[in-house]
């Protein structure tokens, strides 16, 4: 940009040298000359740039934009002689107010920037100073070196789901940095030895956890988890522990390399169907003041249609916004090094700007084919809070994958032994091919689930698995809505007990029923993912919606894993299992010993019945390793029933035996898992003992 300290100002305003600026660059540039604010808005009818000092209530200048210097929509505009670390700024647009026709224009409203890279008197958590929304204009002066983009697949992806501040904020956590990016990084050798190499990241774009804050019973409760978003291209500033003026981000991206440098990749959790605006009730402070029927579907009357439950539905398909989100994921694919991201209510993204469902959403085809994004993953939440479900119909183009629900809901209910679904829990392990093509037993051409399908049975939104086994009922009375709030249907069992108890019986049948859970994500087709704290046991004392619990409900403690150690070491064994059958991930060329690529069955391997309502099945994963020169198979069998049952296991017809690595059950002297070399050989038949999974390796 050294051609620019030739470019003279062009004329005056508020005493400061200005000219018409870059009009291509959105937001705020730094330049060695001053800085180019760039905004645009369609029907408003003119724009104000508002310089702040620090912390001031009001601004110290004020420039309204000429004439001279829009551009179509866009006013841009250099100020000459600004040092970015002495302002803040924000913006007015003037316009009509016609609520009706959904026009909110306001000249006295103080606007952020849609565009801005960081967002100020956001960085004490909990301490929000009272006022506007300003933004900051930062620094790019991370070095990333010459660090390749992953081109890992999905399918040999282990994600793990977290809330950076709720990951290490309970002083459990033995970190110096508690509760932000850098205490993260600090758990990275713990992340390592785990064996997980994707993290999947509660939103960490800019958001305000006071914007809805409330007394409950005298706690102050918070929007913890971060999906009302004030800044889309603004990292959350109270996630940084140290103070970073205008060089916001760079702890976070310290954070990135780090977790690049260990094989681990990131994904972010976006929430591109609402803001923190709310609906027509909600406080303006950036879309309802630039364009507030550009940014938001509305109805007729100019009100907000509610397709995500949360006040308003952002209109994503109209092409300035569609714009705005492809060059944020462009944005952080190229600044944060990225390397996918999950779209929360993807579904929200293929509704027309009226509100009704698209055959073929522009924006998600535009994602699809995005050349920056090209080797980003892109993960879709795919349901609405409108009614809205294509769990295994979104519109993919080939390179969208799924949370896949019916997975989660099939197994919990499979797992805690009702005996009505054993058919479509089989499926589901085998990677749910009615849902991903290629129906449900033929896997030998179209099938798209490998990569397509991400398997869960916890997540944010729910029980821990702890608490999937802890309590029947939620429990979520600290929310403040008499337990109102938070999903009904969890097909949680209790083990005996509801909640806490000192009994052995109910306590080595939960921590057996998580190592159910465990063995049977493991091996299952499609993309693992688990919550943080699962694989030692962490609870949220049956609270399965806890989004404003900043508090001890939230926050892992991890003095569990020491108490759970025997868990966390069975979690280790079976993501190192997974890792090293490429059988369970992928389709492998015909076994040599003449095994069925995929074979799911209920007591016998050499029946072909698989009934309804049977509680035992087994399945089995066959093919040759081309990598390693030899077959690998994998026989998985579960049994939900309360009694011991005897299972045949598969013919290798000389040329290979049946050894167990796994047992949920146990051998009695504490062990679960035996690594190769260790296992027992089990030939012909083995007896599954009561609520159990067992896995054997072929060789």
């Amino acid at each position: 940009m050294d051609h620019l300290l030739s470019v003279k100002p062009m004329g005056e305003i508020a005493g400061y040298p200005v000219r018409p600026g870059m009009f291509d660059v959105n937001g705020a540039m730094s330049l060695p000359i001053g800085v180019s604010f760039t905004v645009h808005t369609h029907e408003g009818t003119s724009c104000e740039l508002l310089l702040f000092r620090k912390d001031a209530e009001e601004p110290f200048a004020v420039l309204p934009f000429p004439e001279e210097y829009k551009i179509g929509d866009v006013y841009s505009m250099i100020v000459f002689g600004l040092e970015i670390e002495e302002f803040e700024y924000a913006y007015r647009i003037d316009g009509p107010y016609r609520p009706e026709e959904g026009l909110l224009f306001d000249r006295k409203k103080v606007l952020l920037d849609p565009y801005a890279r960081t967002v100020a008197g956001q960085r004490m958590w909990g301490q929000k100073k009272m006022g506007s929304y300003r933004a900051r204009v930062v620094k790019d002066l991370f070095d990333w070196g010459s660090m390749p983009q992953s081109t890992r697949e999905m399918s040999d992806l282990v994600i793990y789901e977290l809330h950076v501040r709720g990951f290490t904020r309970h002083e459990s956590s033995g970190v110096e940095h508690r509760g932000t990016f850098a205490g993260l990084k600090e758990k990275i050798p713990y992340l390592k030895e785990l064996g997980i190499n994707a993290v999947e990241l509660m939103p960490i774009f800019e958001f305000d956890e006071e914007i809805n804050a409330r007394e409950v019973n005298g706690e102050k409760l918070l929007e913890y988890w971060g999906y009302n978003t004030v800044g889309f291209f603004a990292p959350n500033s109270s996630y940084i522990s140290r103070p970073e003026y205008h060089e916001e981000g760079t702890e976070l991206k310290e954070m990135i390399k780090a977790l690049h440098d260990n094989g681990i990749e990131v994904i972010l959790d976006v929430v591109f169907n609402h803001t923190a605006e709310g609906n027509e009730k909600g406080p303006m402070f950036c879309f309802k003041g630039f364009d507030n029927k550009v940014y938001y579907m509305l109805t007729p009357e100019g009100d907000y249609y509610n397709f995500s439950g949360c006040g308003n539905t952002l209109n994503c398909n109209h092409p300035i916004v569609q714009q705005m989100i492809l060059e944020c994921l462009r944005y952080w694919t190229v600044k944060y090094r990225i390397d996918g991201f999950r779209f929360d209510l993807a579904s929200i993204l293929g509704r027309n700007e009226d509100g009704s469902p698209m055959n073929n959403p522009p924006l998600l085809k535009s994602l699809a084919y995005d050349p920056v994004l090209s080797n980003v993953k892109l993960i879709a939440e795919a349901w609405d809070a409108g009614g809205m479900y294509q769990v295994g119909s979104f519109p993919a183009s080939g390179r969208w994958a799924e949370w896949n629900g019916r997975y989660r809901d099939t197994l919990r209910a499979y797992l805690k032994g009702e005996n009505w679904n054993a058919w479509s829990a089989a499926w589901s392990i085998a990677g749910s091919g009615d849902l991903y093509g290629g129906g449900s037993s033929d896997y030998q051409g179209g099938y798209a689930g490998y990569n397509s399908c991400v398997n869960f049975l916890t997540c944010h939104d729910g029980f821990t698995l702890y608490d999937l086994y802890a309590y029947n009922e939620k429990h979520n009375e600290r929310n403040g809505w008499n337990n109102t709030d938070g999903s009904n249907d969890n097909r949680s069992w209790n083990c005996g007990e509801e909640g806490e108890t000192w009994n052995p019986e109910v306590l080595k049948l939960r921590y057996r029923m998580i190592r159910n859970a465990c063995a049977v994500l493991m091996c299952s087709r499609g993309t693992p993912m688990f919550l943080a704290g699962d694989e030692f046991g962490n609870t949220q004392y049956g609270n399965n919606n806890s989004y404003c619990q900043d508090n001890e409900i939230s926050w892992l403690d991890w003095n569990l894993l020491e108490k759970n150690r025997e868990l966390f070491e069975f979690f280790k064994f079976m993501i190192r299992y997974r890792h090293e059958h490429r059988v369970i991930r992928k389709k492998l060329p015909d076994a040599v010993c003449g095994m069925e690529a995929l074979h799911a069955h209920d007591l016998c391997a050499e029946k072909m019945t698989l009934p309804e309502d049977t509680r035992t099945f087994s399945i089995s994963f066959a093919g040759y390793d081309r990598e390693k020169g030899k077959d690998d198979l994998v026989y998985v069998s579960v049994n939900t029933y309360w009694e011991d049952v005897t299972i045949t296991l598969p013919n290798l017809k000389g040329i290979g035996h049946w050894y167990l690595s796994v047992n949920t059950y146990g051998d009695g002297a504490g062990r679960y898992f035996y690594p190769e070399g260790q296992e027992t050989r089990i030939d012909g038949s083995f007896i599954m003992r009561p609520r159990s999974v067992a896995v054997f390796t072929g060789r």
